[in-house]
């Protein structure tokens, strides 16, 4: 992403500058009209395509707006997009991960049987723990053979979609005549069948958008005092309303099915977190330079190994994360778990969010939107009762959509002089 005179650019965000053009509202939108022109799409194509999604499936299908089948989508998305929280990193430094799938679902079979009535017995806390970091640690395997050894991420990852099934197999099958192994711990199984009470739920949607106004006036307003341009203060409250009505139209569709999901708040704290630290840290930094340019990264005195070594272990920790809400949302883990289509999913979310394949752009948030647009195709397909070929047909399509979409944007900030 481009920027003009000494200010660095908010990944996913408009071009800014230090003549004040963007001081305004007028100006601000004109500066984002001229990076969209320039190729700077950002979540602009996402949400066209996903209000277009919406508007067909509304009008194709009877109950795809209906208050239950709203809450069932959040339900079917949020485990897609936690994991693919993980992945959009790793596409962020120019890689892939393609043992995503099978990753979360050792996460989730450690998990189960840690938490076997008296053998072994462990409380949930401790048995998700020891799930997360045996994920996290097959990231930091996977990221060694790929940093020290030069091994392409593609074959490494390969090799543990295949090694990790194995694993899998192995573990339920030993403990499992029949396959299926069911998890009997009420907390965790609430992780994804439980639901806020409706004043939690408001008291939650208003936390959420008092959070969004404050960060994005302290934010102009530092920027301000260091008399560089910054986000009018009209354009924050438009988008502090535009927030507050889309949230709270959601909580209040929700109460009058089952209420928020807990999964849901579990998701929003991972964004929030994920979001702070690619868009706020300095590690979130690196992992954008390297992934423009690893070389010039390099040079500029970045240790490109260990950003990378760690964007693979962020992407463990996520997919164990994102398994043991697909394993809670299933009461069970068998020897299928982490198989089908989940992997496609998962990098479909990240990509079709906005997530550049070639590294270097993209934003968490794509994890959301991605999986948002995923989930409702594939649910307006199943009530429209489409058979799994066509389903896998569209889905694919919609995939190399953006891909070409990104091609595209790609090619016109070259054409500019951009990245």
């Amino acid at each position: 992403m481009s920027a003009t005179a000494g200010v660095g650019p908010v990944p996913g965000g408009p071009p800014v500058d230090e003549t004040g053009a963007s001081s305004t509202v007028s100006g601000y939108m004109r500066v984002w009209w001229q990076g969209v022109r320039a190729g700077e799409l950002g979540s602009l194509p996402i949400i066209v395509g996903l209000v277009v999604i919406v508007i067909t499936f509304t009008l194709l299908t009877d109950n795809f707006f209906s208050e239950r089948n709203f809450t069932n989508l959040i339900l079917q998305m949020a485990a897609v997009a936690t994991m693919a929280i993980g992945i959009v990193f790793v596409l962020l430094v120019g890689e892939i991960d393609l043992s995503v799938a099978f990753v979360s679902a050792v996460g989730a079979v450690v998990m189960t049987l840690l938490l076997r009535p008296g053998d072994p017995g462990w409380p949930w806390w401790a048995a998700i723990g020891f799930a997360l970091l045996c994920t996290t640690t097959i990231g930091f395997l996977h990221a060694i053979v790929i940093t020290k050894a030069g091994v392409p991420s593609f074959v490494v990852t390969l090799a543990g979609f295949l090694i990790w099934s194995g694993v899998v197999l192995i573990l339920t099958t030993q403990y499992s005549t029949a396959g299926t192994i069911r998890i009997q711990d009420s907390t965790v199984i609430g992780i994804a069948n439980d639901f806020l009470s409706p004043v939690w739920g408001w008291i939650l949607g208003v936390a959420v958008v008092a959070a969004f106004a404050a960060v994005q006036l302290r934010t102009s307003m530092t920027r301000r005092a260091r008399n560089l341009a910054a986000k009018p203060i009209v354009l924050i409250a438009l988008q502090t309303l535009g927030l507050a009505a889309v949230t709270f139209a959601a909580i209040w569709y929700l109460n009058e099915d089952r209420g928020v999901p807990k999964v849901a708040v579990i998701l929003g704290i991972a964004l929030a977190f994920w979001s702070f630290v690619a868009a706020r840290t300095r590690f979130g930094r690196h992992v954008y330079a390297v992934g423009g340019n690893a070389e010039a990264a390099r040079r500029a005195g970045i240790n490109v190994d260990r950003v990378r070594i760690a964007v693979f272990m962020i992407s463990g920790f996520m997919a164990g994360v994102g398994g043991i809400m697909l394993a809670s949302r299933l009461r069970s883990v068998a020897t299928n778990t982490g198989s089908g289509n989940l992997l496609l999913l998962v990098i479909a979310a990240a990509v079709i969010g906005g997530t550049s394949l070639f590294g270097g752009t993209g934003r968490v948030i794509a994890a959301l939107l991605g999986a948002l647009v995923i989930a409702s195709i594939q649910n307006g397909m199943d009530l429209m009762g489409l058979a799994s070929g066509t389903k896998f047909v569209i889905t694919g399509l919609v995939l190399l959509g953006a891909v070409l979409v990104d091609a595209f944007s790609k090619r016109r900030r070259a054409a500019r002089g951009g990245v």
